[in-house]
């Protein structure tokens, strides 16, 4: 269903450096939201630090990007961006310094953009965790990181940043207000430092300095959220009751969650907290809560059980224009990985395949722009597909972490198997 008359984005065009009429436009966007915030950057090890360098940021919410603009002023940057992020408006992200990516893709092309970047002496910036943290924890770092920027010999600098997750979770858009946000603006490597370490050693560093979890944070300082809906939406992440053990059956509004299949209920305090109306509370922390769903698709994988069906629409994105419809279908995730099977209007048929070691991970959506419901996204070099599930019970969330424990699993058995080889020679 590849049709060729339809254009696609342009990745190999050359990354424009930020015109320099747009960056106080830039700056105008960002600053305001930033001071409302009464966002603190505190600085680590930056002495002497000056493009070009490659900064790796954490990924919670939108208005990372405005606070990342405030930690590198005045430099001009180059920033990596999914391609729907330019929809309807390519133009402006181009000028504004923007690189499009698919997201979890294996692609070439972008290295030869970021040198481009560094070779202008600009600041390259990264989002490793390619998409928005579902509950405030750091998201998978892909194992090339470290490979990438040793390749590039400059300064490695990360910026962790507080609170933007409490402020808009990803499972609920809806801004909170949070102020005294915090943002760690660190050079984890100088150009130096980095010729006697090897990428195995810079992937640790990195690791250790995108630990993060939101929630801790905000009970640490004390962060006081009064937004009634505060809970509203937390069932797309806890998706599995840990009372009766049902999964979908969860629901959420005001500031309670709870278990339709058993009635449970847990309220959400203002500092980010949970607690069982009746009864014992399992988790109070909602990372801990995610973490034992992830444990339990976990042990589906490692048994050789996990397996998804469901019937599905899918949309296309193969450039800045508009999504596509290509039609319904039957999205299949099992152990061997993702495939779909998809036919439109004319009767064309589609086929995607995504094997378990080509994923370390996969986005997912939460109500996508607010009118097509929850989604994966699956990317190929030249087009997106946005694939919606119709049946009445699932979880995309459930589908991310088994995207992630099936790769883990896939590698670790790798390793076991070129371990029994080596030690047989």
């Amino acid at each position: 269903m590849e049709d060729d008359k339809i254009k696609r984005f342009d990745m190999v065009k050359k990354p424009v450096r930020q015109k320099w009429f747009l960056m106080p436009i830039i700056w105008g966007l960002s600053f305001p939201e930033v001071f409302s915030h009464k966002t603190k950057i505190e600085r680590v090890n930056t002495e002497g630090l000056k493009p070009p360098y490659i900064l790796l940021c954490n990924h919670n919410a939108f208005i990372d990007f405005k606070v990342t603009t405030a930690a590198i002023f005045p430099r001009r940057a180059n920033y990596v961006v999914a391609i729907d992020g330019f929809i309807g408006r390519e133009w402006l992200l181009r000028n504004a310094g923007c690189i499009c990516k698919r997201k979890f893709t294996s692609d070439l092309i972008l290295i030869r953009q970021l040198k481009r970047v560094l070779d202008n002496g600009d600041i390259a910036v990264i989002y490793p965790e390619a998409r928005y943290s579902l509950c405030g924890t750091t998201a998978v770092l892909p194992d090339s990181l470290g490979r990438m920027v040793k390749m590039f010999k400059v300064p490695v600098v990360s910026l962790i940043m507080h609170g933007h997750h409490i402020d808009s979770p990803f499972w609920n858009l809806k801004k909170r207000g949070v102020k005294n946000t915090e943002a760690v603006f660190t050079q984890l490597y100088t150009k130096e430092e980095l010729e006697s370490v090897t990428p195995e050693e810079i992937n640790a560093r990195i690791r250790e300095a995108f630990v993060y979890d939101e929630y801790r944070w905000q009970k640490e300082k004390g962060i006081k959220v009064t937004y009634k809906d505060r809970a509203k939406g937390l069932h797309k992440v806890l998706y599995q009751c840990p009372n009766c053990q049902t999964e979908y059956k969860m629901h959420s509004s005001g500031d309670t969650i709870a278990c339709s299949a058993c009635g449970k209920e847990w309220t959400l305090s203002e500092y980010g907290e949970l607690a069982a109306k009746e009864g014992s509370t399992e988790f109070s922390h909602i990372p801990d809560w995610y973490e034992w769903e992830r444990a339990n698709v976990r042990r589906l994988v490692e048994a050789g059980d996990y397996f998804f069906e469901s019937p599905v629409r899918v949309k296309s994105l193969p450039n800045a224009k508009k999504f596509i419809d290509i039609g319904e279908g039957v999205l299949r995730h099992d152990m061997n990985g993702f495939e779909l099977h998809c036919e439109n209007a004319e009767g064309e048929q589609f086929e995607m395949i995504k094997t378990v070691p080509s994923l370390y991970s996969c986005h997912i959506e939460y109500e996508y722009l607010g009118k097509f419901g929850d989604c994966i996204d699956l990317n190929t070099l030249t087009d997106t597909y946005y694939i919606y599930p119709t049946s009445e019970e699932f979880s995309v969330t459930k589908i991310a972490l088994a995207t992630e424990e099936l790769y883990n699993h896939y590698m670790s058995n790798l390793k076991k198997t070129k371990s029994k080889e080596e030690q047989s020679i």
